[in-house]
């Protein structure tokens, strides 16, 4: 019996790190962000209403592919020139008083 014992608890032991690995590094995703994909999917052709099942696996990864073709394309125009679209100007950033209206010291 007691035997019995260690060995569980040295099976439970072994066990826990491994449903570490289990688990995805990345957050789950939210119900807005689901339905956002399956808006793209559809957008990209997938129609999940039509009630045809036969060709399921085959619709679904034939809209994937076309989204993430698009995204693709989108990403290397984006990076045209070198430089992202996140950039921003500096122009309003300093703004210099007129020549001889300096503040009173």
């Amino acid at each position: 019996m007691k035997t019995l014992v260690c060995l569980t608890l040295a099976a439970c032991a072994l066990a826990g790190p491994l449903t570490g690995f289990a688990q995805s590094s990345s957050a789950p995703l939210t119900r807005a962000q689901v339905r956002a994909e399956l808006l793209r999917l559809e957008q990209a052709g997938y129609n999940p209403s039509s009630g045809d099942e036969s060709n399921y696996p085959a619709d679904v990864l034939a809209a994937e592919a076309k989204v993430a073709a698009e995204d693709a394309q989108r990403l290397a125009a984006g990076s045209v020139g070198g430089t992202g679209q996140t950039g921003s100007s500096q122009a309003d950033a300093s703004i210099s008083s007129p020549a001889g209206n300096s503040p009173a010291q």
